[in-house]
């Protein structure tokens, strides 16, 4: 939940957090949400999303679920207000970094998964041909949630590696591919990093944006259609991410977590 929702999901929420319960997911509730999220440790984003909605339901925060400390070390890290990093994190994922099965969010590209193939020297046609859905030079076969692990199972069984580097994970949907560049041993390593917890996720994204000077300029600066269209790709205009990372930013801002 967030602001501008409405209804009795929005109301036990109030009730839980113990103020005016009408209903209404407005600057009132939000600040609260806000407020209950920095007590709680959580990352301070001011929405109800899962993992605020266990800690006020079970009174404990989930292990996996990023918590405002590496929020402020990857602040520090990358040079930026918290408000910046929230942003990202809500544009690309909509918050969360797991599926409710507790593995890792991912969105497994098949075009990809063709691509590395053939740089590994794989028959990758004849297992297109066999596997139009897993391996393709087109974009697309998509299936979402938890069926986009099914995919990535069945991939393994092409090749692990390649499986592994043609899916994005986590909360800020880095690609496998990355591995090498970011600093981990192995597809594997990655992988095994990804599945341990949103502030893992969280420190792959600091490598990230570390290693690409352009990007992280555009970061600091806040230039957000430079940065959509490097961290996106030419299609941000489309997706109009650009547009939902200023309107995130300034909301966040306005909630209080810039420095």
């Amino acid at each position: 939940m967030r602001k501008g929702d409405t209804g009795a999901d929005v109301r036990e929420l109030q009730k839980r957090l113990g103020i005016e319960q009408d209903g209404w997911y407005g600057d009132k509730t939000e600040a609260a949400v806000h407020n209950y999220q920095r007590q709680a440790g959580l990352a301070a984003d001011g929405i109800a999303g899962s993992q605020t909605l266990a800690a006020l339901m079970y009174g404990s925060t989930l292990s996996r679920h990023l918590t405002h400390a590496a929020v402020v070390a990857a602040a520090v890290a990358l040079e930026v207000d918290e408000a910046s990093i929230l942003t990202v994190c809500e544009v690309e994922s909509r918050g969360d970094g797991f599926l409710p099965d507790a593995r890792p969010v991912i969105l497994f590209e098949r075009h990809i998964m063709y691509q590395r193939l053939k740089a590994d020297d794989f028959d990758a046609d004849s297992l297109a041909a066999s596997y139009p859905n897993l391996v393709n030079q087109a974009r697309g076969g998509y299936a979402g949630g938890t069926a986009e692990h099914d995919r990535f199972r069945t991939a393994c069984g092409i090749d692990e590696t390649c499986a592994i580097e043609a899916s994005s994970w986590g909360l800020f949907q880095i690609m496998g591919y990355h591995w090498q560049r970011l600093g981990y041993g192995s597809p594997q390593a990655f992988m095994t990093c990804m599945m341990q917890s949103e502030d893992d996720q969280l420190d792959a994204f600091v490598r990230f944006i570390t290693a690409d000077p352009t990007l992280h300029k555009a970061l600091k600066s806040r230039k957000w259609a430079d940065f959509a269209k490097i961290y996106n790709g030419p299609a941000y205009r489309e997706n109009l991410y650009d547009a939902k990372l200023s309107r995130a930013y300034e909301r966040h801002c306005k909630t209080g977590v810039a420095a």
